[in-house]
């Protein structure tokens, strides 16, 4: 057990290695002066995006539940942390407790979300899990192009008609307004703070993984029935790891949301959804470094294709499908396995079996 243990360990080290060393070494080139400013402005949105992938990991890889609703809990964070940025403006001068203040707001408003969405859903498996969290996301967009959210010297004014219903005070701002989402957002978002949250985010998934909470988890994965018969709780343990996913989702909004001066919610909608999955399923079921390097190509690949002009789009498909060909080729999956052998941070036995996978 110790064994695997520390196994399990060093491969999270690797984990928190790799991400430091990109960092700095983006450091060193921003410092420089060999980062364009279109990379510039995506390390951010990279970071988000990490955060992201890491987290749905949890619910599709770990958890082994599909959630096509991810979009929805990162927009929560995302507009609850611009309301909560924007009203501490004249009480907290200070732009970073004012992040951070953000970021917590998004994720516990997230996390609330995800429990109440997740007490009802989790019931349901598969296909019918899939429609229903896909259904939530579609009804977050909804209501953030309905709400008008305003703040003056009395506090925080909600409504649902226009911002004029609102009734603010003179010097009063508008932080949501309907349609046109979001606007005049502080852009307080660093690649610093980004940096942070994508550890913090590694440490709460690796963490809850490797613990007997996880394992629980895991086991409800791989057999559901079998788990129950030993007295693990089915609901208990696909909410934790439901929940923890959304807080997570949260944090990541609030952090994409300040990076921005405007943001509207068709930015959270299905694509996004399913672009967070493409990174899951890219870089591996349960496999968080996978993950981090998915998320990390993918965000910049669509850059890096702008020679292509009308056909970047095109071209990035392309790549797409070639990649998942590549990696579900059998001499090719046998070939990385023998030249970079490891075992998966989901995996808790030692028979080598990879984590999603239920052959």
């Amino acid at each position: 057990m110790s064994g695997k243990l520390s196994r399990a360990s060093l491969n999270g080290f690797l984990n928190y290695g790799l991400v430091a060393a990109v960092f700095l070494i983006v450091q060193a080139m921003r410092a420089g002066g060999h980062v364009s400013n279109s990379l510039n402005g995506q390390l951010v949105p990279i970071c988000a995006y990490i955060c992201m992938a890491v987290s749905l990991n949890l619910t599709v890889g770990v958890l082994g539940e599909l959630s096509l609703g991810h979009a929805g809990f990162m927009g929560v964070g995302a507009f609850s942390g611009v309301v909560a940025a924007v009203s501490l403006t004249n009480v907290v001068p200070s732009a970073g407790l004012r992040l951070l203040a953000a970021i917590l707001v998004g994720g516990i408003l997230a996390g609330i979300a995800g429990f109440l969405v997740g007490v009802p859903v989790l019931r349901l498996r598969g296909d019918y899990l899939a429609i229903v969290t896909l259904a939530f996301g579609e009804i977050i967009k909804n209501i953030v192009n309905c709400l008008y959210v305003g703040v003056d010297s009395s506090g925080l004014h909600i409504g649902m008609t226009n911002s004029n219903a609102l009734g603010l005070a003179e010097g009063g701002k508008v932080i949501m307004n309907g349609p046109m989402g979001a606007t005049g957002v502080p852009k307080l978002s660093t690649f610093f703070a980004g940096f942070l949250l994508v550890l913090f985010t590694l440490a709460v998934v690796q963490n809850l993984v490797q613990s007997r909470a996880g394992r629980a988890i895991m086991a409800i994965r791989d057999n559901r029935i079998a788990a129950e018969s030993v007295g693990i709780s089915i609901t208990r343990y696909k909410l934790t790891a439901f929940i923890t996913s959304a807080i997570l989702a949260g944090m990541a909004g609030a952090l994409f949301a300040m990076n921005y001066s405007t943001v509207v919610a068709k930015k959270f909608d299905f694509n996004t959804s399913i672009l967070v999955l493409v990174f899951v399923v890219l870089g591996g079921m349960g496999n968080i470094r996978g993950s981090i390097i998915a998320a990390t190509v993918l965000t910049i690949l669509p850059e890096l294709l702008r020679a292509f002009s009308d056909y970047r789009m095109l071209v990035y498909a392309i790549v797409l499908i070639l990649v998942m060909l590549t990696t579900n080729n059998p001499q090719f999956r046998g070939l990385v396995a023998r030249l970079l052998p490891h075992r998966r941070e989901g995996d808790s036995d030692g028979s080598g079996k990879e984590v999603g996978s239920h052959e």
